[in-house]
C-alpha cells in the first residue's frame, strides 16, 4: 500500500545534502525577513486576510471574492475535501500525495488516473463521471507541464476541476497558467513556500469562482492564516517579488538542464519534458542508488510512495551548478561501482 503520508523532508537527515525537499532557497531573501521581522510586533492582535486577499486578486486580475488565502496548500485540499461535497472524485497519479490523502480522511471514494511515463507522462482521459478531478501542473513529482487547453478540456457542467499550480511560479513567464481565467467549476491552487523558502511558514491560496470559494471559506478555521502568513503573501505578490521570481526561475532552469544532460549521460531515464526545479528519473536498482547516495551524503526522493511509481524511480531536486555537479560525480561513483 502506498504511503500517501510520505514526503521529502522524511529522508533528509543532519550531514546530507537536501536533494529530496523541493523548496528551492535554504532560507527566505533578506526582503522577505525584513517585512517578517517588522511585523512581530503586531502578534498579538488576531490575523486578519483582507489585505493578503487583495494582493492575490491583484496579482492575478481577479476579484477579492474569487479568492482565499490559506496556511499553505495542504489546507487548500483538506477545505476542498471537506467543503465541496465531491461523491466521486479522481486523482491523476503520479502527483502530489496530499490531495488525494486529504479526499480519502474525508472518506471521499477516489479513484486514480495514471499517466504513463512511455507517454511522457502526458495527460489522459479521466472517467467521465468524476465530479472532482486533481491534477498538478507542473506535476510533482514528473516535472511536466500539461497544455492549459487539455486541463480546460477537463472542466464540465456538475464538475470542480482542481489544478494544484504549487510550482507554476519556478517555471519562466509561468506559461499554460490558469490562474487569471475566470472558468466555471475551476479551482487553482498556488503556494509561496516552494520559491521563498518559507515551508515552515505556510502560505498559500486558491483562486476560483466566488460560490466555490465561499464553500471554501465556510469550512475554514477562523485565524487559520497566521499574521505572519498573511504579510509574507502581501510581500511575495508585489512586482519587484514576482520579478525576482521570474530571475530565479530563469536560474534554475539552467541548473535543471545541467543535472539532466549528467543523467542522461549516466544512462538514467527520464520520461516527459521536466520543466520544474526538480527531475524524475528511472535508475537500475534505484533503492539501492538511494541508500548508497545517503551512505554518501546525499538524500533524494524515493519515488515508490507515489501511486504509479516504483522503487526505481527517484526525485530530484534541483539546486545550484556546484551542488549537482558534486551529486552527478557521487552519482557516476555509486553506479560505476555497482
Amino acid at each position: 500500500m502506498v504511503d500517501l503520508w510520505h514526503h521529502g523532508d522524511r529522508e533528509v537527515g543532519p550531514g546530507l545534502v537536501d536533494l529530496a525537499v523541493n523548496v528551492r532557497l535554504a532560507e527566505p531573501p533578506d526582503w522577505l525577513i525584513t517585512e517578517l521581522t517588522a511585523a512581530l510586533p503586531r502578534l498579538a492582535a488576531y490575523p486578519d486576510s483582507t489585505e493578503a486577499t487583495e494582493a492575490v486578486a491583484a496579482r492575478h486580475g481577479r476579484s477579492a471574492g474569487d479568492v482565499l488565502v490559506t496556511s499553505g496548500a495542504a489546507e487548500a485540499f483538506t477545505l476542498i475535501a471537506r467543503g465541496l461535497g465531491a461523491r466521486r472524485a479522481c486523482v491523476v497519479h503520479p502527483q502530489f500525495t496530499e490531495p488525494e490523502a486529504a479526499l480519502l480522511a474525508a472518506e471521499v471514494p477516489v479513484s486514480r488516473v495514471l499517466l504513463r511515463p512511455e507517454d511522457g507522462f502526458t495527460l489522459g482521459p479521466v472517467p467521465e463521471d468524476a465530479d472532482l478531478v486533481v491534477v498538478g501542473n507542473p506535476t510533482n513529482p514528473t516535472s511536466v507541464l500539461h497544455p492549459a487547453s487539455s486541463l480546460r478540456a477537463l472542466c464540465r457542467p456538475g464538475r470542480v476541476v482542481v489544478v494544484d499550480e504549487a510550482f507554476l511560479d519556478s517555471v519562466p513567464g509561468e506559461p499554460e497558467t490558469l490562474a487569471g481565467e475566470a472558468i466555471p467549476g475551476l479551482l487553482v491552487i498556488r503556494s509561496l513556500t516552494k520559491t521563498w523558502g518559507i515551508a515552515g511558514l505556510r502560505a498559500g491560496y486558491v483562486l476560483g469562482p466566488a460560490e466555490l470559494i465561499d464553500r471554501l471559506r465556510a469550512v475554514q478555521p477562523p485565524w487559520s492564516v497566521s499574521a505572519l502568513a498573511a504579510v509574507a503573501v502581501v510581500a511575495c505578490c508585489r512586482p519587484e517579488a514576482l520579478k525576482q521570481a521570474d530571475e530565479l526561475a530563469v536560474a534554475a532552469e539552467a541548473d535543471r538542464e545541467f543535472l539532466l544532460t549528467g543523467l542522461r549521460e549516466l544512462g538514467v531515464a527520464v520520461h516527459g519534458v521536466p520543466r520544474a526545479p526538480f527531475v524524475l528519473g528511472e535508475f537500475r536498482d534505484g533503492a539501492q542508488v538511494r541508500e548508497t547516495l545517503r551512505d554518501r551524503g546525499y538524500a533524494v526522493r524515493r519515488g515508490d510512495t507515489f501511486p504509479g511509481l516504483g522503487p526505481d524511480w527517484l526525485r530530484i531536486a534541483v539546486r545550484s551548478r556546484p551542488i549537482m555537479s558534486g551529486f552527478l560525480t557521487t552519482l557516476r561513483d555509486t553506479t560505476t561501482q555497482r
